[in-house]
């Protein structure tokens, strides 16, 4: 009897070409990465790629578009949840949220995609749109609720996601970017998180 290996679907061949890019994109980053290295790691042909990618920028948008669907929805989904206490909410979120972003793996990833942005445009508004965009917008949609339910004052729903985001990642960002910190540990992710919802609600809370 001969074993013969079972073959993929597409969508499943097409997971396993976006899980090799991945590595190979933070690996070698996005100029030096190549067609025929994702090729070659995959155990193809890059014929057997163009079926699927055009293009190493196609592949990496791809990509990006996964992450950040991968992302948003591990920390996003906790705005499903019933909530009794707004604050406790925001809390649950902003730490998911920090512990997350500030990740080696992801900083490995946002250096990637700004240095791939300098060429390509395209690839940053892809980012910004699946990532901070959609995220600010999903967490203004449950402000929004929050303020029918008259329990928070804003305006402008997304313009509060925006700047809860801002309050959270602000102080680290920039000296994770340059590797000044290091991931940071739970107790400075409970910190920075505390500090951005006092803020917050100070700002926007019902008086």
């Amino acid at each position: 009897m001969i074993d013969a290996k079972p073959k993929l679907d597409r969508d499943a061949r097409r997971e396993a070409i976006l899980d090799v890019a991945a590595e190979v994109f933070l690996q070698e980053g996005f100029d030096a990465a190549s067609m025929s290295t994702i090729a070659a790691k995959v155990g193809g042909s890059k014929s057997t790629l163009y079926n699927y990618f055009k293009s190493k920028e196609e592949i990496f948008q791809a990509h990006i578009e996964r992450y950040c669907g991968w992302q948003g929805a591990e920390m996003f989904q906790l705005l499903d949840d019933e909530v009794g206490d707004l604050r406790a909410a925001l809390t649950r979120l902003g730490r998911r949220y920090v512990t997350n972003v500030m990740s080696d793996r992801n900083m490995r990833h946002f250096r990637l995609i700004a240095m791939a942005a300098e060429r390509s445009p395209d690839l940053g508004r892809t980012f910004y749109e699946a990532g901070p965009l959609r995220g600010a917008r999903l967490l203004g949609g449950f402000l929004a609720r929050m303020k029918q339910e008259g329990r928070i004052d804003v305006a402008d729903p997304i313009a509060a996601g925006h700047q809860f985001i801002g309050l959270c990642q602000n102080r680290m960002l920039k000296a994770r970017l340059v590797n000044y910190i290091g991931q940071p540990t739970p107790d400075e992710v409970n910190a920075e998180v505390e500090a951005a919802v006092s803020t917050f609600m100070a700002a926007f809370g019902v008086r």
